[in-house]
């Protein structure tokens, strides 16, 4: 059995973060997490994309991000359970909580932050001929390292960010890069948009509008990807990989039977202290729920502060707190 102050659901940034907020506090955290190594999304899903919007960094590997936030948060040395998925949380009678996980792993806390991204995803498959024959033979939804695709004939469907941020990024690698679109109009960034638009101009990447992938072709291994245009008409692309990004569909799992008031698939919180409708457990992250939410990572590491503070009001009413900044008062683990 494992004891700790507080057990953490989730190992994305935003949980990371609240070990180091819970640390100065002198609070203990353990996390359990679904995948085998912390880090969420960033690290198993986009471990190489850069992200713009984390303040004093104009830009950061989604992976770099994650190897700072573990050197942060190694003082307070937090355990890990990982390549587990919380599976029930049980209220006993003093107030505190037992947790069961997939593999039987007994966890007790005195409170639970749920910081579980979206939940559990799973990419958007196409309705696309022998899509499955070819998964992890030259189908990928996910680009977990840009240098797999250098010199390599790519083929990348869908009109989002992701598909944009891709394209951007593999026009660089790839020897051939195929964009393919059902429209021609984006639910991208407009930057990202006119960036696309410039290399397909120039030559650099193949832009294919008003189209869609309908089939692929190979001997084992992926070769050939079939265009269908908007006519009827169709474009025969040779290809060593196809990468359909339509997004990822979240589902909240067993975070569902928890007796937790839900609202658009996430998780409602009071904004003060980000507490939900069950005593003693908090949600953090895009998976909290409440007006005027930013589904950003800043947003959640404010959120996963507050609640360390609130968690700590509630161990100790009668203490007067006085926030000490880390300037003067330092960094001292356990």
């Amino acid at each position: 059995m494992i004891s700790t102050d507080i057990l953490v659901i989730g190992a994305g940034p935003c949980g990371l973060f609240a070990a180091f907020e819970a640390g100065l506090l002198k609070l203990r955290c353990h996390f359990v997490d679904y995948l085998p190594i912390p880090g969420g999304q960033c690290a198993e899903l986009y471990p190489k994309k850069p992200i713009y919007d984390i303040p004093g960094y104009p830009s950061v590997l989604a992976g770099d991000l994650i190897t700072n936030l573990m050197k942060q948060i190694e003082p307070f040395k937090p355990g890990f359970t990982l390549g587990e998925r919380a599976e029930s949380i049980e209220t006993l009678d003093d107030g505190t909580f037992k947790t069961i996980t997939s593999r039987n792993t007994e966890i007790h806390s005195r409170f639970i932050f749920i910081a579980g991204g979206l939940g559990c995803f799973a990419p958007r498959k196409p309705d696309i001929a022998h899509l499955a024959d070819f998964e992890n033979k030259g189908v990928d939804y996910i680009v977990r390292n840009p240098e797999d695709f250098r010199g390599k004939k790519v083929v990348v469907a869908g009109g989002g960010d992701s598909a944009l941020d891709w394209t951007l990024i593999l026009a660089e690698l790839a020897s051939e890069l195929t964009l393919v679109h059902r429209s021609k109009q984006f639910r991208a960034a407009p930057d990202s948009v006119q960036k696309m638009e410039a290399l397909a101009a120039s030559g650099k990447i193949t832009f294919i509008a008003d189209a869609n992938v309908s089939d692929l072709a190979g001997n084992g291994t992926l070769k050939e990807v079939v265009i269908t245009t908007e006519g009827g008409g169709q474009v025969r692309k040779e290809a060593d990989y196809f990468i359909p990004l339509f997004g990822l569909a979240p589902q909240l799992g067993p975070i569902a039977n928890w007796g937790l008031a839900l609202e658009k698939n996430a998780i409602t919180v009071n904004p003060n202290d980000y507490s939900t409708s069950v005593e003693g457990v908090y949600a953090i992250g895009d998976i909290a729920e409440y007006p005027n939410k930013l589904k950003l990572i800043l947003t959640g590491f404010h959120e996963a502060a507050v609640a360390c503070h609130a968690v700590n009001h509630k161990l100790n009413p009668n203490k007067k707190h006085v926030i000490k900044y880390t300037t003067v008062s330092g960094i001292q683990g356990f």
